[in-house]
């Protein structure tokens, strides 16, 4: 959950992968009567240095190349708080966004986080604007964590070229322009953006494209000198079940400034078509399961894990599995703090939800390396276990305390299995719904501090926090009344 933290109308299937076989991706019922062509990647050496430019790839050099589609206003599958939330007051403030793409051929994923710090702070503050405000850190992030678990990350204090869609999933920074040339303000065509930025990045629900460089600054991880990519995505779950309205990951309370840090899932599982350039390495991919989800607020939880896996085998039907849990303060003047967890699995078109204010999430996590939950709800129950051997690599994180810092530590090898069951009417496990496992789970253990296992569960959410989030409120309908008084980001 770096940079992250707690929380179809098409009738389309998210794919089943099975690592013993050739992936077979997502069917659509509705587009077509056969399936997708199998997916594929491959990987070669490259010479960035080929490029006329030093910003485009060698198009010769590219056997896959994905199609550009402009954002389209009022998208299918689009969820609530897809939009960027930053009010424009001086309240402290940061958000980030991650996208995954996960090749299963080669189990390796490539995990991108970016970040923004108190961006009513154009550049790291004046000694008047401390002594106003207090100490703040400003600026924008971008970190990926790629194949072999190695790691890249560019940072700068000034977050001038920083840009945000208020409405849309639809975001970018420039590090350094072309010479001449100026810096995006909103999404571009791909040929456009690669004539105005040098260094930089845009994302949105299906384009996502840039060039990054490593800033020198990290000495704990092994790095690469540089990372390149372009790759479109076909989102195929949102959150929510297919053909129903989506949701939001955290209830209706997210859209106000309490229970912070928030958390949205925006899309639960796609399908994308690219290439990354990974340092002296070229990843070329089509229809690879990717997943991304974003957080905003005032500061991040005490501490947290987080597990998040679109790769399976075992099972018949489509699977996205996100789960995560974290000691969060709850508002008022004094420092308490509260349990808050889930369990949610977007399953052949249906998602199973497993929150506090529907039933009893429970875990037991160790500092790093075993990751434990079960959860029930009325009508069923879950049960995951994750594992990892790996050293894991530490990631940084937007925090109060020293800005984009090391908070976290993650990898994309975890052994998972996942089971979910029909509940019977005195409590115990039905039918099994589902039963898979994975050797591709993105594991995470966030915060602190962690002096052993912590074993923990949601049973004492209050009562009134329960009733509440059962609300069926649909705020970007009522909102849709008084637009004037619509909080960014919804």
């Amino acid at each position: 959950m770096d940079t992250r933290s707690l929380a179809v109308s098409t009738n389309t299937n998210f794919a089943s992968f099975d690592l013993s076989r050739p992936f077979s991706p997502l069917r659509s019922a509705k587009l077509s009567p056969r399936s997708i062509p199998r997916a594929s990647a491959s990987i070669s050496t490259t010479n960035s240095d080929s490029s006329p430019s030093g910003n485009a790839i060698n198009s010769e050099a590219i056997s896959v190349k994905p199609v550009y589609v402009p954002t389209p206003p009022n998208r299918e599958l689009r969820t609530p708080h897809s939009g960027y939330h930053f009010d424009g007051t001086a309240r402290k403030f940061f958000e980030g966004w991650y996208f995954r793409v996960s090749i299963p051929e080669k189990r390796e994923s490539f995990c991108f986080m970016y970040s923004v710090e108190n961006p009513a702070f154009r550049k790291r503050l004046s000694p008047l604007e401390v002594g106003l405000y207090g100490p703040r850190f400003t600026g924008v992030g971008a970190q990926i964590l790629g194949a072999n678990d190695k790691y890249l990350c560019q940072y700068t204090e000034d977050s001038h070229n920083f840009w945000g869609d208020r409405h849309e999933l639809v975001l970018g920074n420039t590090f350094s322009a072309m010479p001449g040339a100026r810096s995006p303000d909103k999404e571009v065509p791909p040929e456009e953006f690669n004539r105005r930025v040098s260094e930089g990045f845009q994302a949105t629900p299906f384009w996502h494209q840039g060039h990054i460089c490593d800033d020198g600054r990290t000495d704990y991880a092994e790095t690469v000198k540089s990372a390149r990519w372009e790759y479109s995505t076909r989102p195929v779950y949102g959150w929510g079940d297919v053909g129903t309205k989506q949701k939001s990951t955290a209830g209706w309370p997210a859209a106000f400034p309490v229970f912070e840090p928030h958390w949205q899932i925006c899309m639960a599982g796609g399908l994308s078509t690219g290439w990354i350039e990974w340092g002296d390495e070229r990843f070329e991919f089509r229809d690879a399961p990717s997943y991304s989800e974003k957080n905003w607020g005032g500061g991040f939880p005490r501490k947290w894990f987080w597990v998040q896996c679109n790769v399976f085998e075992g099972a018949k039907g489509e699977i996205a599995l996100t789960a995560a849990g974290g000691l969060r303060q709850l508002p008022g003047l004094t420092e308490t703090f509260e349990n808050a967890a889930l369990v949610c699995v977007h399953y052949d078109g249906k998602l199973y939800e497993f929150v506090p204010w529907n039933g009893v999430v429970s875990w037991e996590m160790s500092p790093w390396g075993y990751w434990y939950m079960t959860a029930e709800n009325e009508t069923h129950m879950v049960e995951l276990e994750a594992r990892t051997n790996e050293a894991g690599t530490p990631l940084r994180a937007p925090t109060s305390e020293a800005g984009l810092a090391t908070a976290c530590k993650d990898s994309c090898y975890g052994e998972l299995k996942l089971q979910i069951w029909e509940r019977r009417y005195d409590g115990s496990k039905g039918k099994v719904i589902m039963e898979a496992k994975s050797s591709m789970a993105a594991v995470e253990i966030g915060g602190g501090p962690w002096f052993g296992t912590w074993k923990g569960d949601t049973s004492n959410t209050p009562e009134l926090l329960k009733r509440s989030l059962q609300v069926p409120l649909d705020l970007e309908s009522v909102f849709g009344w008084v637009p004037f008084f619509k909080p960014p980001g919804l």
